[in-house]
């Protein structure tokens, strides 16, 4: 305690720079899978087999590999293949795809869990199935999903951390840099994860929030 109260205020500002760097992978890689994991559940919810086929490959292989294996595909793998990624780069490619295969299923449930009776009055009232899927069921659906992709956003900032084997200077990178130059680890360490905490713990509130909003 006594390390960090004395020596903190100096590591604070490269704690920082790396925290930056976490919350800028994690909005970015939002702001591509998520759109992407609409397009995804479309695609699993689809009645072409093509569609459906391609769709869940892509989700299934999105779930069924760690985060950690993904990045490491991205950054040591793809430039076997002739493309090569700055680790920023690939830390987006990777946490973007698993954000896409994860919040497909979240979106897809948020779509189903709108009761049938608003598809058969959408169908009485002439629309059809794309103003229906539009007016209708896209609306409530998402709605219902929005807390549960809040969630699944904390959970991807913190995913941010296993960043650091692939040598992004995110926030846990930079704990560990500063533990190695002054064999101050744990110290390093504790104060990184009350900035993980000072992230987590309003945007967790945010979601309760949320929630019992929508319970009323």
């Amino acid at each position: 305690m006594s390390t960090i109260l004395s020596q903190g205020g100096d590591w604070l500002p490269d704690l920082v720079s790396g925290l930056k760097v976490s919350v800028m992978v994690t909005m970015v890689s939002l702001l591509i899978g998520l759109p992407f994991g609409f397009l995804l559940s479309l695609g699993v919810m689809s009645k072409s087999r093509m569609s459906n086929a391609l769709a869940l490959v892509v989700v299934e292989i999105g779930r069924g590999a760690p985060s950690l294996v993904l990045l490491q595909f991205a950054y040591f793998g793809l430039p076997s293949a002739g493309l090569t990624l700055s680790s920023f780069g690939a830390s987006v490619v990777a946490l973007s795809w698993t954000t896409a295969a994860y919040t497909s299923e979240i979106i897809r449930a948020g779509l189903q869990s709108v009761p049938a009776g608003q598809r058969e009055a959408a169908m009485a009232v002439g629309l059809n199935r794309m103003d229906m899927m539009r007016f209708v069921i896209m609306p409530q659906g998402l709605k219902i999903a929005i807390p549960a992709l809040l969630g699944f956003a904390i959970l991807i900032f913190q995913t941010t951390s296993l960043c650091f084997a692939i040598a992004l200077p995110e926030l846990t990178s930079k704990a560990y840099e500063i533990g190695a130059n002054t064999f101050q680890y744990l110290p390093a360490l504790v104060l990184a994860g009350l900035l993980y905490l000072m992230v987590c713990i309003p945007m967790t509130m945010i979601v309760h929030w949320i929630e019992n909003r929508r319970k009323y």
